[in-house]
């Protein structure tokens, strides 16, 4: 049988912590900056950790099964 692939676009967007959880960048934070306060704007810079429903899909595609 051939091997699995992991997904190109999961590998550059999801990052897996040491507990096993999954990482990604906050949504809403490349542009239109200007009407978002300067709180929102700083926590955008922090890791957003993945739900459980999306952290399992994210997973299949990182290949974690």
């Amino acid at each position: 049988m051939p091997k699995q692939k992991t997904h190109s676009g999961a590998k550059k967007r999801f990052k897996r912590t040491g507990t096993g959880k999954v990482s990604a960048r906050h949504a809403m934070s490349s542009h239109i900056l200007g009407k978002k306060s300067p709180k929102r704007k700083r926590k955008f810079a922090n890791a957003a950790i993945l739900s459980e429903a999306d952290t399992s899909r994210a997973k299949r595609l990182l290949g974690d099964g």
